[in-house]
């Protein structure tokens, strides 16, 4: 038997704001909304920022006005507009003006007369050079006298060269909501993503558990290069020569794989399946590959996937800068022939697909609940889509590690190959849609479109429709394709896709003959779109391409398998989940956030507590144990 592995949640952050209730799609297409709609994801925004709050049925902005709905929304849009999507790197991350580093300084004697300085004795390096003198002096001070050169360090302070950057709302802050000392900054985002994905799925978690045997779900999630900020490795690696300790948390949270711990450890308290799939750009479609592939089956029941990158720091955006990957000032400045940047400049620095000079860098974190179809139609749950399959494939041999390859084309052409088989050459062609990775490179402008545009030829399509939507929320690398899924559900729900607003006009290298490239949003009311095609071309060769269905088609085909009456029971649980889920929305849209974060207020288990059997393992707090009934599956070998 066949088993779709059905969306029925998702959550997350990035620089459009949360995910749930599609926040941060509506801030992307805000000027194509209602001036209903404009309102309230204007005001959304503006309490996730911190600056409104609801207060008598009204809105108190900060210097403690209350305003009605209209006169708050207009009181707060150019400070949501300026702090959202891409901008000048706020201070709050990071100074771009003046950051932090040392000179190096060759200091020589002047005619043979020694240098001498007095400093504490516990402040001598722990290795004495060959031409230092040292003498004890009273009160734990010592005289250093120095004959010859010497080198030394002296702080000093750089202009960043990259200064635009897509960082999440500016004024919102994940760790504010929960427990979260010492914890680097993709892990607070996650485990606020793993949150909102609970809060609007509109189930109760401890039910949901209860369906369940505990190895049936899974975890999948990571980031592509891990948590490198002070609290992570980055503070690690930076101790000895910054003249720090290193933290006993430091290594451990680190690593890659953490924004799957930290979801099965404090969130979900989830004892299934787990992995942190790596793949550069392609991480997100590395982890659902996974989910999917264990859903469809039957090893799996449910799979919570997910990515969570914060690489907005000085040292990983100049690591990209050197390769020549980034939109720097310099190059920004000198695409449009100016002598200074504003910050309207710096906005639409990402431009896929047009005269571009590279990608800027952001940050996200995204998570999807999914389960096979009849757990959905059990449940009662939401559902969003379904993803009947990813494909991932690399590039064979290569000139270098960062030059493109053929993957990509295998990854779509089977993509699209698979949307055919079942559901027909006529949705394919009329009835699908591509969310490109669309960096802003000179390279993948050429090379992306020519993978797109050979698809659609061979596959008879004559004007595909393309997103791009790094140019509203950058490129967040091992969460990338996880922005633009969360788009692409957004897309259906508000019936249109984003335009690509930064991109003038198309580049004369960019293939498009069979494509079809917008700046304005495509209005899909009078426009059926059954597929939306994921796509990421990932640094070394990391390729994917991830197909999502429509919630009508995959409605439908659960309607095919389970029958109408299956459907009409589903309908009548549905509503109460959705209430649930808009009683979570509504608070979340005033600021006020479910955080789940247990840590010392669930019972811990080490194994003792445990019932063993030769036939199954009991563990507390789980309805269904899990079975150690398993089937040979080497019958014909053994």
């Amino acid at each position: 038997m066949s088993h779709l592995p059905v969306i029925i949640g998702f959550g997350g952050v990035n620089a459009a704001g949360r995910s749930s209730g599609f926040q941060s799609f509506r801030r992307t297409v805000l000027n194509n909304l209602p001036q209903q709609e404009q309102t309230r994801t204007l005001i959304s925004l503006a309490c996730m920022m911190g600056l409104l709050k609801p207060e008598q049925d009204q809105w108190q902005t900060k210097d403690n006005q209350l305003l009605n709905d209209d006169a708050a929304a207009e009181f707060v849009r150019q400070q949501v507009l300026e702090n959202t999507l891409i901008r000048k790197t706020h201070p709050n991350l990071f100074d771009t003006e003046g950051l932090p580093a040392n000179s190096k300084l060759n200091i020589e004697q002047e005619q043979n007369e020694p240098l001498s300085f007095t400093i504490r004795q516990r402040n001598l390096p722990e290795t004495i050079p060959a031409n230092w003198d040292i003498k004890e002096l009273p009160a734990g001070k010592v005289r250093v006298t120095i004959q010859g050169s010497f080198e030394a360090l002296v702080p000093d302070k750089k202009q960043a060269q990259v200064k635009a950057s897509a960082q999440i709302p500016t004024g919102f802050n994940p760790g504010d909501f929960y427990r979260s000392v010492h914890h680097p900054r993709g892990l607070q985002m996650a485990v606020f993503a793993a949150s909102d994905m609970l809060g609007n799925t509109g189930l109760d978690w401890d039910s949901v558990k209860s369906k369940l045997r505990p190895d049936q779900m899974a975890v999948y999630a990571g980031n592509s290069i891990g948590q490198l900020d002070q609290f992570g490795w980055g503070g690690l690696l930076q101790s000895f020569t910054a003249g720090k300790r290193a933290t006993s948390k430091q290594m451990p949270l680190g690593y890659g794989q953490m924004p799957a711990d930290f979801i099965n450890a404090y969130v979900l308290g989830s004892v299934g399946a787990t992995a942190g799939h790596l793949g550069a750009c392609a991480s997100f479609l590395y982890n659902l590959q996974a989910a999917v592939s264990d859903i469809r089956s039957g090893r799996r029941r449910l799979a919570v996937v997910g990515t969570s990158d914060a690489p907005i720091t000085p040292e990983i955006i100049e690591g990209f800068r050197v390769m020549g990957a980034l939109a720097d000032d310099a190059s920004l400045m000198a695409l449009d022939a100016l002598e200074k940047l504003t910050d309207a400049d710096y906005q639409k620095a990402c431009r896929p697909f047009a005269e571009n000079c590279g990608f800027t860098m952001a940050e996200g974190a995204q998570y999807l609940m999914l389960t096979d179809d009849t757990l959905a139609l059990e449940l009662g749950a939401q559902i969003f889509g379904s993803v009947p399959d990813v494909f991932v494939n690399a590039d064979g041999y290569k000139k270098s590690i960062s030059a493109p390859g053929i993957g990509n084309y295998l990854t779509l052409a089977k993509s699209a190959a698979l949307v055919k088989s079942i559901l027909g050459e006529e949705s394919l062609q009329k009835h699908s849609y591509v969310h490109a990775h669309g960096t802003s490179t000179p390279k993948n402008r050429v090379t992306e479109s020519h993978v797109l545009n050979e698809v659609a030829k061979a596959f008879s399509i004559k004007s595909w429709p393309i997103a791009a939507i790094k140019c509203y929320v950058g490129h967040s690398q091992g969460t990338a394709a996880g922005d633009q899924a969360i788009s692409a559900l957004g897309t259906w729900a508000c019936n249109m896709i984003p335009g690509i607003a930064t991109t003038e006009k198309v580049a004369d290298d960019v293939y498009q003959s069979n494509l079809e490239f917008s700046r304005q949003a495509i209005d899909l009311t009078e426009r059926r779109m059954d597929t939306a095609f994921i796509n990421a071309k990932g640094f070394g060769g990391n390729n994917a391409t991830g197909v999502i269905f429509s919630p009508e088609v995959t409605l439908s085909m659960l309607a095919k398998k389970h029958g109408q009456q299956a459907i009409r029971d589903w309908e009548n649980k549905v509503t109460h989940i959705r209430e649930q889920a808009a009683q979570y929305l509504h608070q979340a849209d005033q600021g006020q956030y479910r955080i789940v974060y247990h840590f010392g207020d669930q019972q811990v288990l080490e194994g003792p507590e445990l019932e063993i059997t030769d036939q199954e393992i009991s563990i507390p707090g789980y309805a269904k144990s899990v079975s150690l009934q398993l089937d040979n599956p080497f019958q014909d070998m053994t």
